[in-house]
Parts: C-alpha cells; structure tokens; sequence
C-alpha cells in the first residue's frame, strides 16, 4: 500500500487516500517537527487545501509506503526525511482524535484497529422454559 506524493499533491489528497486505508487513523501535518514522546502544537497545523510544494523541505516526488505493518514512527519519519513532511498521525479514541505519541511503536493496523468502536453485546438469558 503505498501514496504517491508530488510537488501538484494537495495535503487533503494525501490524508484522503490514507483515510480510505485506514479510517480510524488520520494524517495531519506541521510546520515543525515534533521530538520523540512531544505532542505537535494546534497552531502549527497546516491547512489541508495547502499545496505539497508549498511546505516540503526537500523536493523528492516519489512512492510512500504505508502497508498495514509499518509503525506510526516509521511512517512519520520517512514523511519527513525522504519528502521533508512533518506530519503526526492521530488515532480515534470514541469522538476524539489522539496524537500516536506513546504508540508510535504499534503498526498502522494495530493503531487503526485500537480505533474502532467496541462492540457491546447485549446479555439476554434464556427465556423460562413452558411448564406442562
């Protein structure tokens, strides 16, 4: 599973295509980069109609992989190091949406999966049995 990105990609493509992938994850990205273990601040959100060329540091067109067994780390840090992206991939926890920071060592699968609503099952107990 893999994304193209180009200097004519838009960031809302981007965070589209991983959203199809992927629907309880989410791809946002800043104009700095965040250390190990920081949370990336509001206010250095980049707006999602903005174009690619307009905040890559490096400009490499090319290929991005985003396979189910890839980490939330490994995928942060070739965003940035092959296309100079700083992005941050969130996760949803009920009706919030939670930076990876402690689980940037789980797969995108394992982090999308964490996503999901549970299930609740409702308990029903057998209905009394007719007495002859």
């Amino acid at each position: 599973m893999q994304i193209y990105i180009s200097e004519e990609s838009v960031i809302k493509e981007i965070q589209e295509k991983f959203r199809t992938l992927y629907p309880y994850l989410k791809l946002e990205f800043y104009r700095k980069p965040h250390l190990k273990g920081e949370y990336s601040p509001e206010e250095d959100k980049i707006s999602s109609d903005t174009p690619i060329e307009n905040i890559r540091l490096r400009n490499n067109p090319g290929w991005m992989d985003i396979s189910y067994y890839r980490t939330a780390a490994a995928v942060e840090h070739d965003l940035s190091y092959i296309f100079g992206l700083n992005a941050q991939i969130l996760r949803k926890a009920g009706t919030l949406w939670l930076e990876t920071i402690d689980t940037d060592s789980w797969t995108l699968e394992e982090l999308n999966n964490a996503g999901k609503p549970s299930q609740r099952y409702s308990l029903r107990y057998p209905e009394e049995p007719d007495k002859e």
